[in-house]
């Protein structure tokens, strides 16, 4: 039976793990107010590069009149995670690539792997995203990937998330050269580690991620078993 493709949220709304371009002079305003951001790598002239920043979730104290955002230096500049937030209407949408659009700035060693989930994929009907250092390798041009690195990647999908998607990534990651990373998301924004959704026993928890805060969650309400 096939699998339904998760309908796309409204183009108006952002929440978590989506990506956002900031408007350059809003970006060099708030710059400005960061004098211990002065000479850090890359950050003068990100927003004019066109580089985007990624939603993430609000610490204790932030409130809802701005959204909350970050991005990562890449590894040779420190890998220092930079945290800010920024009026809505200084953002525009940034599409963010699929896997199969990533993989060309992914290594050689990877692409067995990246073939391998894109299929599991479409064998579900879902479009699989990378995130961490291949996401902003790819929309960057930065270097943030090593031989260390792991594959990151974000699956949206409807839930509950069906039993044997999370089964055929495990296959994937035992036979994978680098570990096999990242989150099921759900159409909310929320987050679930998909070995934590997977290893979690009948009647246990798992993490949910979500843009305001952390929350222990029954990790059955969130899978479904295939039919036999």
């Amino acid at each position: 039976m096939p699998h339904p493709t998760i309908e796309p949220r409204r183009s108006d709304t952002v929440t978590r793990q989506d990506l956002v371009r900031a408007d350059p002079s809003a970006w060099a305003s708030w710059l400005r107010t960061r004098d211990d951001l002065a000479g850090v790598p890359h950050l003068a002239g990100w927003a004019e590069a066109g580089r985007p920043l990624i939603v993430r979730r609000r610490v204790p104290g932030e409130g809802a009149a701005a959204v909350p955002l970050g991005l990562p230096l890449p590894p040779a500049d420190g890998k220092r995670r930079i945290g800010l937030a920024l009026p809505a209407e200084h953002l525009a949408r940034f599409d963010s690539p699929s896997l199969a659009e990533a993989a060309a700035h992914a290594p050689a060693a990877w692409q067995a792997t990246i073939a391998a989930v894109v299929a599991l994929g479409e064998r579900y009907g879902l479009i699989p995203r990378p995130f961490g250092g291949l996401l902003w390798q790819a929309v960057t041009g930065l270097t943030y990937l090593s031989a260390a690195s792991d594959l990151d990647l974000l699956w949206p999908c409807r839930e509950p998330v069906s039993t044997g998607l999370l089964d055929g990534l495990a296959t994937i990651a035992e036979q994978a050269p680098m570990r096999l990373d990242g989150e099921v998301l759900l159409p909310d924004g929320t987050g679930l580690h998909w070995r934590e959704l997977r290893d979690a026993p009948e009647g246990g928890t798992v993490l949910a991620k979500g843009l305001d805060g952390l929350a222990m969650r029954p990790a059955a309400a969130f899978r479904t078993r295939e039919p036999a």
